[in-house]
């Protein structure tokens, strides 16, 4: 009976043993500043933005894609930021600014680092 209980005791405590960290054979990729910031951007755009609603990457829907207003901003060198916090005059398309002037109450909430993480994932669509 001794060593019945015994045998319990020693099988508690190594089932009870701290669970060691086992290194993965596919170990997680480290992602650079820039993927990290194209991710968050990538993660605005389509959640809490809710831009995807009115911009695809390749064409106009509502709003014009995302590639164009890329292309226009690069061109004129412009500051998307701005355009989000409603500081500055649309210059994609000023016909549809009532449509997306709605939308200031959600981008004028944005830190200044989701709005670069924006800027980013927009200007991305030119690679």
């Amino acid at each position: 009976m001794k060593k019945l209980l015994f045998t319990f005791s020693i099988l508690a405590l190594i089932s009870c043993k701290k669970e060691e960290k086992k290194e993965s054979l596919y170990p997680e990729k480290q992602l650079s500043a820039e993927e990290k910031q194209l991710q968050l951007g990538e993660e605005i755009f389509n959640g809490k933005g809710m831009c995807y609603s009115c911009h695809k990457p390749d064409q106009k829907v509502i709003g014009p894609s995302i590639k164009q207003i890329a292309e226009i901003y690069k061109a004129k060198n412009a500051d998307i930021k701005l355009f989000l916090k409603e500081k500055s005059e649309p210059i994609v398309d000023p016909s549809q600014y009532s449509v997306m002037k709605t939308n200031f109450s959600i981008t004028k909430t944005f830190s200044d680092e989701e709005l670069k993480a924006v800027e980013a994932y927009f200007f991305s669509h030119l690679k």
